[in-house]
């Protein structure tokens, strides 16, 4: 540390004041590529973040009382009576349609079907929802004949 203030003393005046001013300009150019600019990007970047958040949460909120509105609204529809098992029989014979398999859990119900035309599904499947059961999962495919569909597993339950 000595010789670099025994060079500095050694040098001009006009010397060490461009040495002086030139370490100063290093300091700030130091200071800002090293402290200001991280930070001023990491506020930019947090800043961002927060917006996003915020949209977010506007959105929750919105679909959340849209939630509770369609709730309030739906209050009014009619709940099952009896057991799925029997409401399905009972309207998979008025729509001449053929239950393959049905599988019973809990208090839902799985249902097969091998071939059944598909705008008499439509009309079973608007009929059971009218009556309060409520399509949980559907697994339907194309079957071989044209217009015809086969019903993999349709799970139901109660509304």
């Amino acid at each position: 540390m000595k010789a670099m203030i025994e060079k500095f003393k050694a040098l001009t005046e006009r010397e060490q004041t461009l040495v002086l001013v030139s370490g100063v300009v290093v300091l700030i150019a130091l200071f800002y590529y090293l402290v200001w600019s991280p930070l001023n990007h990491a506020l930019t970047q947090q800043q961002k973040l927060l917006d996003n958040q915020h949209a977010l949460l506007v959105w929750v909120e919105d679909s959340a009382a849209r939630a509770k509105q369609l709730r309030i609204n739906s209050a009014g529809t009619r709940t099952l009576s009896g057991s799925l098992p029997q409401a399905v029989n009972r309207s998979v014979a008025q729509h001449n349609i053929e239950v393959s398999r049905m599988q019973p859990q809990g208090d839902e119900l799985q249902v097969w079907v091998d071939q059944a035309p598909f705008n008499d599904v439509l009309a079973w499947l608007k009929s059971m929802e009218s009556m309060g059961v409520v399509i949980l999962q559907a697994d339907i495919a194309e079957a071989d004949a044209a217009g015809y569909i086969k019903i993999r597993r349709l799970q139901l339950g109660k509304a």
